[in-house]
């Protein structure tokens, strides 16, 4: 999975400039990211600051974790039953 270049305090922060006025085109320009991207961005993080943004964001990589343990230790219970 690709990692964002912008951390969560970037994207609270852009869309706070966007809330104050700031058209998507200038901030677009400003930040380097494309329209389509902020707008992804203000579905899915409106009205988050900061520091949600950073919970939430350590909350998805330690689910993807959990996710993959699971995975690894079910293809294990598997080969473990198929040994037996």
């Amino acid at each position: 999975m690709r990692k964002s270049k912008f951390s969560p305090q970037q994207i609270a922060k852009v869309l706070k400039e966007f809330d104050q006025g700031k058209s998507v085109e200038e901030l677009s320009r400003e930040y380097g990211m494309s329209v389509s991207t902020f707008y992804k961005w203000r579905r899915q993080y409106a009205g988050m600051d900061g520091r949600d943004l950073k919970r939430l964001k350590e909350l998805e990589e330690e689910n993807r974790k959990l996710k993959q343990m699971y995975a690894s230790l079910a293809l294990d219970h598997e080969l473990a039953k198929e040994i037996i």
